[in-house]
């Protein structure tokens, strides 16, 4: 069967191109768009794998947002943008919905260069309120007009900034919509006192029989309605669930009501968006999942699906070839924490993506999910540290971006031993640019008291783990990329590498490649080209960033004519402190041909890393060819000749 021949029959939503379209659509036309949007959400989602679950718990939500609301004069923000597929099929982009997440395809998160129904880009949680607060202050003071509507989730909203956009929100009391999407998930269930109080918010029987009673906000609701919401109130005020939260915050607030009734939605959203003056937050509970069976078993809730058969659910998934650097970290973390008691760990809202629910399962009292915020996280860390543990911050490198003030001032200035295990560094592939690990070395590099070190393959990520368990002196932080490893022999357990010493790989003349992090491998693959054409260069694995290993370095510089350092980072990070020790050590002025190859001071989008790393320059084939340009060596065909 034909991809076209297996797409389902959507004879509704092929009417939509783009959201006036559904202005003609009759509520129960509305109900059958729904289902339409649901099936076609799946439908994309098995040829080019992505988030899933997300998706399928707002459709119906979408669906009314669109209809009530004037996109894109209105602003629609969703928050993370995991949730943005059906939006991005009813804002005419359905057409490119089967390249999401591809070379020169649709982004995976809201994107404001791709469509003007993306007000705001977001790839990282909690920003939706605080983007949104700005959009409604913008048209107070003459700029876009519109409503600014904020869609977040209850993991979302256990962020810090989450609520310092409510603060600000409720003291300008400017007509603003926050929608808090409940579906009690996040990337993995979600943690804290506030997830615990929207539970009780909605799963105590009055509320569960009132369903849309409105606790505050009565005027706001038709004629009819308001006596009954009013007694609810008065009901609730006494009851252990009749939290006023959000209330004394500032906002108005409706509901909880159902996430999946259209009946519900749609009139309570037309109220709103007539009566409002001020901030409004509109609960609403729904199921990540909802409506695909599949997602709704898994554990994760169909969060992140590589392609999949729809009838079964059954994910299309290689074979590795080698362990996954986020498992072997994981492996490793628990060899060490077995005869280590003091080894606790810490994650923000990403246990399975760390490898820390792997350690949860086995040391559930020494594993610690703060939920999303990085901030804390880090923090967290410091206490743990300065009360006497070995704590493992596992955050992705472009969430620690988020926690970096902690990081220099309760850790850095602090001299205290947090572990920071830093994972998908480097080029990501499908997630693009928002998710990119590019930055770390740079900003953490220049940290005094800072050690920085790069798994060059699997079993090294094995000794630096022990490594950053012995390490005792001030913070530690190692970096390893996303995916599968080098396929190299595994070591029985880790050993502790000497601080700032790197190691030689291959001996050679001529031209000396320092390799920081996973491109030792292009590295090597480079010298055997270039010993190909009769230059064997030296290949060497740096290790470490900071400190650096001077001896090492001052000899490579010495004994070669050229120097390259290879690096999974920006500028600024480990080829920039390079050239400052030989600077400081007046190389330079001896001849020394050096250059340092770093990602391009661009975002790259989403493709393989395969493809996202050539692009950077930064594979074998781009190595080699500096090296050759730098010695001044040009290549026609097969033969090389010595440039003047």
């Amino acid at each position: 069967m034909t991809e076209a021949e297996n797409r389902p029959k959507t004879p509704l939503l092929d009417r939509v191109t783009l959201p006036v379209d559904m202005k003609r659509l009759s509520d129960r036309e509305l109900r059958q768009l729904a289902d339409d949007l649901r099936a076609e959400t799946i439908s994309a989602v098995s040829v080019t794998g992505g988030h899933l679950g997300a998706g399928l718990g707002v459709v119906e939500l979408t669906v009314a947002l669109h209809a009530v609301f004037d996109t894109p004069r209105d602003k629609i923000v969703w928050d993370v943008g995991h949730q943005c597929y059906p939006h991005k099929i009813l804002t005419g982009r359905r057409d490119r919905i089967r390249t999401l997440r591809t070379e020169g395809g649709l982004s995976g998160f809201t994107k404001r260069s791709e469509s003007a129904y993306d007000p705001f880009g977001a790839a990282h949680s909690s920003t939706s309120i605080s983007a949104a607060l700005g959009f409604a202050c913008a048209a107070d003071l003459g700029g876009d007009p519109g409503d600014a509507v904020a869609v977040i989730g209850d993991g979302a909203m256990s962020a810090g900034m989450a609520f310092e956009a409510m603060n600000n929100a409720g003291g300008l009391k400017k007509r603003l919509f926050v929608i808090l999407n409940d579906n009690e998930m996040s990337i993995a269930p979600p943690v804290g006192a506030l997830s615990s109080y929207l539970t009780r918010l909605y799963s105590g029987s009055p509320f569960h029989d009132l369903k849309a009673a409105a606790k505050g906000a009565v005027s706001l609701l038709p004629e009819p309605f308001q006596e009954g919401a009013r007694r609810a109130k008065e009901m609730l005020k006494g009851m252990a669930v009749g939290g006023t939260m959000f209330e004394e915050l500032g906002f108005s607030y409706l509901g909880p009501i159902d996430g999946h009734d259209l009946d519900q939605l749609l009139p309570v959203l037309r109220t709103a968006r007539a009566r409002a003056t001020g901030p409004i937050l509109i609960h609403v509970i729904t199921k990540k999942g909802k409506g695909y069976a599949p997602a709704e078993r898994a554990r994760d809730k169909g969060h992140a699906t590589g392609k999949f058969d729809v009838l079964t659910g059954q994910q299309a998934k290689a074979t590795p070839n080698a362990p996954a650097y986020t498992k072997v970290f994981a492996q490793a973390l628990m060899d060490e924490a077995a005869r280590d008691e003091k080894i606790v760990a810490v994650t923000a809202a990403m246990p399975d993506g760390t490898g820390l629910n792997l350690f949860a399962e086995r040391f559930p009292r020494r594993c610690f999910d703060v939920g999303i915020a990085e901030q804390h996280g880090v923090t967290f860390s410091a206490g743990l540290a300065a009360g006497g543990m070995k704590p493992f911050c596992a955050i992705y490198s472009t969430f620690l971006q988020r926690g970096y003030d902690q990081v220099v001032h309760d850790v850095a200035i602090q001299r205290l031993p947090v572990r920071f295990a830093i994972d998908r560094a480097g080029l990501v592939g499908a997630d693009g640019a928002t998710h990119a690990g590019a930055f770390d070395v740079a900003f953490l590099a220049n940290l005094p008291g800072m050690v920085v070190m790069a798994a060059a393959d699997e079993a090294e990520l094995v000794h630096m783990v022990a490594t950053a368990a012995a390490h005792e002196d001030g913070p530690i932080a190692f970096r390893y990329p996303r995916g599968e490893g080098e396929g190299v022999e595994m070591p029985a357990r880790g050993i502790p590498l000497e601080i700032g010493k790197g190691r030689v790989m291959r001996e050679g003349a001529r031209v000396a490649i320092l390799s920081f992090g996973t491109r030792l491998g292009e590295a090597l693959r480079a010298a055997e080209a270039l010993a190909a054409r009769g230059i064997a260069p030296t290949v060497a694995d740096a290790r470490f960033a900071k400190p650096l290993d001077r001896d090492l370095i001052l000899r490579l510089a010495a004994d070669h004519e050229v120097l390259l350092t290879v690096e999974e980072g920006a500028i600024g990070g480990f080829g920039s402190h390079v050239a400052q020790l030989l600077a400081d050590e007046g190389v330079f002025d001896r001849g020394l041909k050096f250059r340092s190859m770093v990602l391009p001071d661009t975002f790259i989008d989403q493709a393989s890393p395969d493809a996202m790393y050539q692009v950077a320059g930064l594979d074998a084939a781009q190595i080699e060819a500096k090296a050759l340009e730098v010695l001044g060596v040009s290549v026609v065909g097969s033969r090389m000749a010595q440039q003047p």
